[in-house]
């Protein structure tokens, strides 16, 4: 009965991929300057804590320019994180069904980057917007850090518990090839027993 909840519930484990991939076609839906908008209104928000945190004492007008300066490498460090919690969000569960080393690295890649690739395309119909190679490249370096960071989390905290299980595995059938022999034997001795007694009628 566990395995049947499991069978159906495996799949439902790339309902949060599914999610991410919604947030992302719907940030590209965005037209160019509402995109560009919010950008700026995080890079804005990003100066501004750091003003605070550090005292500079900048007024709107710096904080502003500031933000201009940074709009850009926050704007692709954002397509770079939406894509590395993307890769998460695929990895995961391919990484469950038992899909490991260079094959999940081939296939949630493949995914992540035909997926951005995907997206740029579909940003040529929104206005204000167009399709960028480099996006799409910038994307998969978030995809491939996401991947990786699944990879090594998950040998660090479920290896351990896998090899474990692998040698009370083994212990156990080592346990019970023992018995089994000592059953043959015990059955052998009492065949032989049997056998001497009737001898002797």
């Amino acid at each position: 009965m566990k395995h049947i909840i499991l069978f159906f519930l495996k799949p439902l484990s790339f309902l949060p991929a599914l999610a991410m991939m919604c947030v992302i076609y719907g940030f590209s839906a965005q037209d160019g300057s509402a995109s560009g908008n919010m950008s700026y209104q995080v890079s804005y928000k990003i100066v501004e804590i750091g003003n605070e945190i550090l005292d500079k004492g900048l007024d709107e007008t710096q904080i502003a320019d500031c933000a201009d300066q940074i709009g850009y490498p926050v704007r692709k460090l954002a397509h770079m994180t939406e894509y590395f919690l993307l890769a998460v969000a695929v990895s995961f569960p391919f990484y469950v069904y038992g899909l490991r080393g260079f094959p999940l690295m081939l296939v949630a890649g493949f995914i992540c980057v035909a997926f951005a690739a995907g997206d740029e395309y579909h940003q040529s119909f929104v206005a204000g917007r167009g399709p960028s190679v480099k996006d799409v490249g910038i994307d998969s370096i978030g995809a491939f850090f996401g991947i990786l960071t699944v990879q090594i989390i998950c040998w660090v905290f479920l290896a351990p518990a896998r090899s474990a299980r692998r040698q009370e595995e083994f212990a156990y059938r080592k346990r019970a090839r023992r018995e089994e022999a000592q059953r043959r034997r015990e059955y052998i001795r009492r065949q032989e027993a049997t056998q001497r007694r009737r001898s002797r009628y």
